[in-house]
């Protein structure tokens, strides 16, 4: 029986790669590390920043690492404040509100981004409950981060839905062993179904999602 809907943060609540992917392009160009947006998929995207700069630049200590870590976090909330709910986002939370699901958010971002991007996309009373997998021991694509989520919730990975826009969150939930929609607004439909999503949507006003939530693995108390 379903009993609670997780979400991640960055692509999948509001698309903020395009913004994420300008502030990490300037902010590597600087040291001399160019990428385009295939090498941002692959080595960016969905993971957290300490896993990022030590592939891309493991030449910085560790302060040096959190310190541009923290800078370019700030750069990103500068350019953030317009940030607008994806497609149909609104309305499902409404539906599943109407349902009395729980609801929660998992993701990598650092605590000032998540605590950033809930306000603004006014979103901060709906998510009584987010997982920080960025301020963890391990962060996605490790399952840690959903398998405190379900702990937390008191459920079991049979009564939940995740869904994800990344590889590295789709790995994370599939390893917890949680239903995993993908949806695809920063990685083509192929790519996540390749890493365990079982459907891929390409927003929230999908009609595969509705189509999911009838189905009768599905239904709602």
């Amino acid at each position: 029986m379903l009993k609670a809907i997780l979400f991640d943060l960055d692509g999948t609540l509001a698309n903020t790669d395009p913004l994420h992917y300008e502030t990490w392009k300037e902010i590597l160009n600087n040291h001399g590390v160019i990428i385009d947006h295939k090498s941002y998929k692959q080595y960016i995207s969905g993971r957290t920043n300490p896993a990022i700069i030590q592939d891309l630049l493991p030449q910085l200590s560790t302060t040096e690492a959190e310190e541009l870590a923290n800078y370019k976090e700030v750069k990103f909330r500068e350019i953030a404040l317009n940030l607008k709910p994806l497609t149909g986002l609104l309305e499902f939370i409404e539906w599943l509100e109407k349902q009395k699901l729980q609801k929660a958010v998992v993701t990598n971002a650092p605590p000032e981004n998540a605590e950033f991007m809930l306000d603004v996309l006014q979103l901060t009373e709906t998510f009584p409950l987010v997982i920080l997998g960025g301020v963890m021991t391990v962060g996605k694509p490790d399952p840690a981060p959903y398998k405190l989520c379900l702990e937390k919730l008191e459920i079991s990975p049979e009564e939940a839905i995740v869904f994800e826009d990344s590889r590295s969150g789709i790995k994370s939930a599939v390893g917890a062993g949680i239903y995993t929609v993908g949806v695809a607004s920063t990685h083509e439909p192929e790519s996540l179904l390749e890493v365990g999503a079982s459907i891929v949507i390409n927003d929230f006003s999908d009609e595969k999602l509705q189509q999911l939530l009838d189905r009768r693995k599905f239904q709602v108390n």
